[in-house]
């Protein structure tokens, strides 16, 4: 669009765009020669001395419309985006209907995903231009980026049948099909799209994608390595393209693509694995095992990490520390696998926030009702209801408030989970090992294999200083929680399962990095029993 269309589009029909190529009329008012002035300097080409006049007419009458609306277009040719929708907000409170602010604000939203504004700005739009294929275009990319891709096929098809024969959007619907799953027919409407413009961008990124999920994998590295060369920083191309050259074998490929992955983007985990994995099956181990390592000081809980380099020590003859390494990723591989409560806890953390505050506010109905609505789909019950209410009690202090939600919980439903847990904990917190254990075991009565129950059955053992039963419960549990671990790995080494307790304690400190009392305790724990060595290398893999 040539800048007297774009001109001619932003200011509508408010002021002819044919003033800027006529001479200003003797009885045109002030307010009109400027703006017709600064107009005429856009049409020039002069967008600085066009935005001084601008900024000038806007500081004697800044609710003027259309000078609004020619700063917002003149900074938006600047790449002064931000600024300009603040031009536009302000002239769209001055002209609530005007379809070209509308969408050039739609537009600016999207960009600046913020997907539901922009949805909303291109419906206004659309109401007052249904015709208008390039806001279809944007809306079905809005709704695709929200979300909603269902919602957002129904519109590129209306976008379609207005223009029917734009490779721009026959290459959006085959991108939306490719994201429903229809990936034959994604394929189709792609080749179309790149067979009609070749230069389309991404083009080649959307047809290595279709080409991956169909499994063409030498077809999706082909496309995807000519749209990492078009775009050498699109990390979404390099991901893909470094995926298909693993599974196609080709690790020295695969090796080249983590590697600029990590020159856009240094201290990437994943990519970092990535490569690690690469070196281990080019048998570069020591290279392996110095990403690898970096990989852990990141992040200690990837799972892969101990397994590529309990490869990369096997292939140097370290059996010791690849066995070491192997049982590290076979430990915390159990722990990840294991059916476990924190399932439910998971979802019930959406809305903990809210019941809090709510409980705060003494509106415990409402809360209860707020919970019974996040889990209308699951099959949580009333009972279940009152024990997260309990629980949160618990949590804020209010032991009297819990204790009576939970007792309710188990009045309406004796074999409710969790409710005897809780109790427990609180009598385990006030130093009644008794009475918590008569709880956990209350609650293992109902449900065996409730993996809370079993961890803090095991810390009742601990704390009595059974160190065989709280090993057993422990272990039993599968717990992830950096604190029983500790306490898992304190009662191996009262057992002298010194093995046990060190591969215990190296799992607790990557669970528990980022508290550093627990990771203090863990160092003492392990230098008491003799183990510095490890405390030592721990201490180092923590640092960044």
């Amino acid at each position: 669009m040539n800048r007297l269309l774009t001109l001619c589009y932003v200011l509508g029909s408010t002021i002819p765009c044919a003033i800027a190529q006529q001479p200003p009329r003797p009885a045109e008012s002030p307010l009109t020669l400027q703006f017709n002035q600064a107009v005429a300097a856009a049409q020039r080409g002069d967008q600085k001395q066009a935005l001084t006049l601008t900024g000038s007419l806007l500081q004697q009458h800044p609710d003027f419309e259309p000078a609004l609306k020619l700063q917002g277009m003149l900074l938006e040719q600047a790449g002064r985006s931000a600024e300009a929708a603040e031009s536009y907000q302000k002239a769209l409170k001055q002209a609530p209907n005007d379809a070209a602010i509308l969408y050039s604000l739609g537009v600016y939203q999207l960009v600046a995903g913020h997907y539901d504004e922009a949805i909303s700005l291109f419906g206004r739009h659309l109401k007052l231009k249904p015709c208008d294929s390039d806001a279809l275009f944007y809306l079905a990319q809005a709704y695709h980026l929200n979300g909603d891709n269902q919602l957002a096929l129904e519109i590129i098809r209306q976008a379609l049948k207005l223009d029917p024969e734009n490779p721009s959007v026959w290459q959006k619907y085959g991108e939306l099909l490719g994201s429903s799953g229809d990936n034959q027919e994604s394929l189709k409407w792609l080749l179309r799209a790149q067979q009609a413009d070749p230069s389309l961008d991404r083009i080649d990124y959307d047809l290595g994608a279709v080409d991956y999920k169909l499994m063409d994998l030498p077809g999706a590295t082909q496309n995807l390595t000519r749209a990492a060369q078009i775009h050498p920083n699109d990390q979404n191309a390099l991901e893909l393209l470094a995926s298909a050259e693993i599974k196609l074998g080709n690790w020295q490929q695969a090796g080249e693509a983590y590697k600029r992955l990590l020159a856009n983007k240094p201290g990437d985990v994943e990519s970092l694995l990535g490569l690690g994995h690469c070196e281990v099956e080019l048998k570069d181990y020591l290279a392996a095992i110095d990403t690898l390592n970096g990989v852990l000081r990141l992040d200690p809980r990837r799972l892969l990490a101990h397994f590529y380099l309990s490869r990369a020590y096997a292939g140097l003859g370290k059996i010791e520390d690849s066995q070491r390494e192997a049982a590290l990723h076979h430990l915390m591989m159990e722990q990840a696998t294991f059916v476990r409560s924190a399932e439910s806890e998971q979802r019930e953390s959406a809305i903990q926030a809210d019941t809090r505050q709510l409980l705060k506010e003494h509106r415990e109905t409402e809360a209860l009702q707020l919970y019974e609505k996040h889990f209308k789909q699951a099959s949580a019950t009333v009972g279940d209801a009152y024990v997260f209410i309990g629980k949160l009690y618990l949590f804020m202090g209010r032991d009297e408030d819990g204790l009576r939600a939970l007792h309710h919980a188990l009045e309406i439903e004796p074999t409710v989970r969790g409710a005897h847990t809780y109790e427990g904990i609180l009598a385990l917190k006030l130093g009644d090992f008794n009475k918590a254990e008569s709880d956990f075991q209350a609650e293992l009565a109902n449900d065996p294999s409730y993996q809370t129950a079993i961890a803090e059955m095991g810390e009742v053992r601990y704390r009595q200083g059974r160190w065989s039963d709280a090993a057993e419960f422990l272990a039993k549990s599968k717990t992830m929680t950096p604190e029983l671990l500790y306490m898992l790995s304190d009662a191996d080494f009262h057992l002298g399962n010194v093995k046990d307790a060190d591969l215990t304690a190296e799992t607790a400190a990557a669970y528990g990095r980022d508290n550093p009392k627990l990771l203090q305790g863990l160092f003492e724990l392990l230098n008491r029993n003799g183990q510095s060595e490890l405390a030592t290398r721990l201490l180092a893999s923590m640092r960044p």
